[in-house]
């Protein structure tokens, strides 16, 4: 085998095809994992547009061995490893192509399309350069071929709507210079390892063989290696004294983020957690030769070890002050904090700073995720945000105001600091239950509550306290009737529902969720009214529970939160600032797939605000992607809508029944393709808590849960339904399933498979069954990211098979999200679900036999 290392623009040039063989698995890279590449290449593009010469990313190796010369001299090679790498960029380079093409810039869109994307003299399957599995090849063609299905359901398509999305919004601050960098960045500074084996080689032992790898050494082995090696005299004693006991405080995940950190705060703000050897190794080298000065390291290392330890477990913190809020923040979750964090105990320990004051600026960085969070504003770039911020406390000044200063000055994307307006603004219409993580939702309310300083505290670790809408999600019709009273011309209390629903005013903590239900206001004030939580209380006194008092009640929030969390400094943000709604609704038709609707009130309900807004930002705004894809409540093309730019003419009604949405003779489009503003959040990234499976409970608690949905199927459905319902349930415990019941006021039924480690899932579901809506969701969405589902075709055939069954009608194009049927199919199709049941447990444990001990990642 012969190996070098090349780019990408390299590698694909020239006339030649890259064939994935049929022992590849599908495409199967998703959000995370194109995430994670794009965070990368915007590294990169960064420091070019800053004018900076960016070392080369290595992206990883690709395969490769020689197939049959083609009778005009076409090299054709078969991709054994590294086909994910591959598939995402050709997926990216046709992004940009489009973005070229929708620019007018015809010739930078020609360029990619001949030089990368395709043999222009070839035909047929021989015109790609890159031929994907056979049940990729349509879904890559349409991309390159620029079809109406090109943004279809499945991996490919999706992939193709993150690289759109993302181009889109880097290119609204950016301009051309940041889009000419990406180029740049994706054909000449990701570096592939290219390996080509020889001619007559087993091509699938090759396969096999790379797959089946054992345990490699972490980034701080290396690191650890590294150094005793030139420890020959002092080695031992420095184990045994230094190292050692900071392995056993820290263990071997938090020793890797110490050694990560320890150069962050350093000042290397780039610094990856994927390169910590590398980038220690170049800081250490000069010590190479002086083991005092190692051993000095190594000492002044184990010592911010005992400080991460205090932001990792904050009742380690001596002062109360300090340790109150480094709870907050680890409560909150995640990493973005931790660099600041420890360089301020790095302060306080030096005597540079005092308790008082570090508490003070992580209190600032607090509001800053928090009021982010209140305004629905994207958590991408903030990590890169904090790893600045040690820079800027090497400033003179106090900390704490250097901290306010860095996270106030005037910038687009990742450092915007809401002020007091926006937040008033976002807490009154933004669907707040729709953002960010459940946790970071909780602790938000939990420190409103905390606000009222009752006399008597909560034990919120004792009261099992989740978050609970008001007006509910699933409202009965008595609910409706009283927004019928407030709703506005053109609104329906349908729409007004959607509007209110989601914010903070409607939201509250609670116990007793399941008590709560969809119950009229009258029942919900005397249970809130025996609440020990302050703000059930006040809720509790209300008359009534409707428009005027969400709104009542989400502006006494707002006032509470701009005193809990403190804003930037004045003048700080740009006053001509566009609103970041409108972001937000470009990133969602972006993000839809060929072959789907939206709603203006759906569209209205994601972003916080009136579905008339919506209409009038879309017909004056040129140049909105997918602006045809958003129809009327009942389906229809707006009579008010024209295309707002000169890429687009024509009926909007034919294009999107050529992308595969059905219309009826009444011009109204299938409703089975709609997308809701939950269906839109998702494609986003974005998950509410009772879209996730609830984790089991105690065998008591899973009894009362259970008694819970036999009520409300007996209480909301027909007899034949609620039997059909049993009998489906009982015949997937007899497969060797189990049933688990949602905690929220409808309690939803989750039929469970326990896989155990072999698919690295520990259970499996492929429906939520909810007896009050009167619903059953096929959870594509969640079966996409778990063995052995995250296959397409799978997913595909689970699909086709729901569909030959009468009265069940799922979209293709909602492939990756949670389409729906009603659960009154189950009064007399309960036979055929139950085989569509009986096959999900036979295509589980068929590939759990089969599946090899290696098998090629889903991140190569």
């Amino acid at each position: 085998m012969h190996a070098q290392e090349t780019t990408f623009s390299k590698l694909v040039q020239g006339e030649k095809q890259f064939q994935v063989p049929l022992y590849q698995r599908t495409y199967s890279w998703q959000r995370d994992e194109l995430q994670q590449l794009w965070d990368d290449v915007q590294e990169l593009v960064d420091q070019r547009v800053e004018g900076a010469d960016p070392a080369s990313h290595f992206l990883g190796s690709v395969v490769l061995a020689p197939g049959k010369i083609t009778a005009g001299g076409m090299q054709r090679w078969l991709v054994v490893d590294g086909q994910q790498r591959l598939t995402t960029l050709m997926l990216a380079f046709i992004a940009l192509r489009d973005r070229h093409r929708g620019r007018g810039e015809t010739k930078k869109a020609d360029r990619i399309h001949d030089l990368l994307l395709v043999n222009n003299y070839r035909d047929g399957a021989d015109h790609y350069r890159l031929l994907p599995t056979q049940a990729d090849r349509d879904a890559y063609a349409a991309c390159v071929e620029s079809s109406p299905r090109a943004s279809g359901p499945g991996n490919i398509g999706a992939a193709y709507r993150f690289f759109l999305g993302a181009l889109a919004e880097g290119e609204e601050s950016g301009g051309d210079q940041w889009a000419d960098a990406v180029e740049a960045v994706l054909s000449g500074l990701l570096s592939i390892v290219e390996i080509t084996a020889a001619e007559g080689d087993n091509v699938y032992r090759i396969f096999e063989s790379i797959n089946n790898t054992g345990v490699g050494l972490s980034q701080s082995d290396l690191l650890r290696n590294y150094l005793f090696m030139y420890l020959p005299t002092r080695g031992e004693s420095v184990y045994r004294n230094l190292w050692l006991p900071m392995q056993d405080l820290l263990g071997p995940e938090n020793l890797e983020l110490l050694v990560w950190l320890d150069l962050v705060v350093g000042g290397n703000s780039r610094a990856k957690q994927s390169e910590i050897y590398r980038d220690q190794k170049k800081r250490l080298d000069p010590l190479t030769d002086d083991e005092a000065a190692l051993e000095s390291e190594i000492s002044a290392l184990t010592e911010r070890a005992e400080r991460l330890m205090r932001i990792l477990e904050p009742e380690r913190e001596p002062d109360a002050e300090l340790r109150e809020v480094l709870v907050r923040l680890s409560r909150w979750g995640g990493q973005t904090h931790y660099p600041l964090a420890l360089h301020l105990l790095d302060l306080v320990h030096g005597g540079q700073a005092t308790p008082h004051e570090a508490a003070e600026a992580l209190a600032y960085a607090e509001s800053y995720m928090v009021r982010r969070l209140l305004c629905g504003l994207s958590t991408t770039g903030s990590n890169r945000v904090f790893m600045e911020l040690p820079k800027e406390l090497e400033k003179d000044g106090s900390p704490a105001e250097a901290v306010r200063r860095h996270l106030s000055r005037p910038k687009t994307g990742a450092r915007v600091w809401p002020g007091d307006q926006a937040v008033r603004e976002a807490v009154r219409t933004r669907p707040f239950y729709k953002t960010g993580r459940s946790n970071q939702r909780f602790q938000v309310l939990r420190r409103l509550e905390e606000s009222y300083r009752a006399s008597e505290p909560v034990d919120y670790v004792k009261a099992n306290l989740s978050v609970e809408h008001v007006l509910p999600q699933r409202p009965a019709q008595q609910w409706f009737d009283l927004l019928a009273e407030e709703a506005e011309d053109g609104q329906s209390p349908d729409d007004l529902h959607s509007e209110l629903v989601h914010t903070l005013g409607n939201l509250t903590l609670s116990a007793d969720n399941a008590r709560l239900s969809n119950h009229p206001f009258r029942r919900k004030q005397e249970i809130l009214d025996f609440s020990a939580l302050r703000m059930n209380q006040a809720i509790a006194v209300q008359e009534r529970w409707g428009k005027a008092e969400i709104l009542k009640r989400a502006d006494e929030l707002a006032e509470r939160a701009v005193q809990l969390w403190p804003g930037p400094l004045d003048g700080a943000l740009q006053a001509d600032e566009e609103w970041h709604g409108w972001k937000e609704m470009r990133a969602a038709l972006l993000a839809m797939p060929a072959g789907t609707w939206t709603t203006y009130g759906d569209v209205a309900a994601l972003i916080g605000t009136h579905a008339i807004s919506v209409g009038n930002h879309l017909a004056s705004k040129p140049g909105v992607h997918g602006a045809y894809r958003v129809l009327t409540a009942d389906g229809r093309i707006s009579a008010g809508f024209r295309w707002a730019d000169d890429q687009h003419s024509g009926d909007p009604q034919a294009l999107l029944e050529t992308e595969g949405v059905p219309f009826d003779e009444a011009g109204r489009a299938r409703r089975s393709h709609q997308l809701t503003g939950s269906d839109l959040a998702a494609l986003l990234g974005q998950e509410a808590p009772e879209e996730t499976a609830p984790a089991p409970e105690s065998p008591d608690e899973q009894q009362a849960a259970a008694i819970r949905f036999e009520a409300q199927l007996g209480e909301n459905q027909t007899p034949e339904t609620a039997q059909g319902v049993r009998s489906a349930l009982r015949f997937w415990e007899q497969q060797g399933g189990h049933c688990v019941y949602g905690k929220a006021s409808e309690t939803s039924c989750f039929p469970m498979l326990d896989v155990g480690d072999a698919l690295q899932e520990r259970t499996l579901w492929p429906i939520a069954i909810y007896p009050e809506t009167g619903t059953v969701e096929v959870v594509f969405q969640h079966l996409k990211r778990r063995p052995p589902f995250d296959d397409e075709p799978l997913r595909r055939e689970l699909m086709s098979r729901m569909n030959e069954i009468e009265g069940i009608r799922l979209a293709e194009a909602k492939l990756d999200l949670r389409p729906s049927f009603p659960i009154e199919v189950f009064a007399k199709q309960s036979e055929g679900l139950c085989a569509v049941l009986e096959w999900f447990v036979h295509a589980v444990a068929l590939a759990v036999a089969r599946r090899p001990v290696g098998g090629e990642s889903a991140m190569f």
